[in-house]
């Protein structure tokens, strides 16, 4: 199953803010795009704009059936 699709669209920034959300991404152990994203959600937050979450799947092992427990 692959991840649901995202908007993809170029963006121009000034080099000495690439260069802050860079350092801020590597401080946070985050992609340069997973930092804008999160900035971004913050930044309409803190306006009141609320943003729906989209439905990603989740990682790592699925959860063991109750059929299967109850078998054993």
């Amino acid at each position: 199953m692959s991840a649901p699709a995202k908007k993809a669209f170029p963006l121009r920034l000034d080099p000495a803010l690439y260069a802050a959300v860079e350092r801020a991404a590597a401080a946070d152990l985050r992609s340069v795009n997973a930092q804008l994203e999160c900035l971004l959600r913050e930044a309409l937050a803190k306006r009141g704009v609320k943003v729906a979450q989209s439905a990603t799947p989740k990682r790592g092992r699925p959860p063991k059936d109750k059929e299967t427990d109850d078998e054993q």
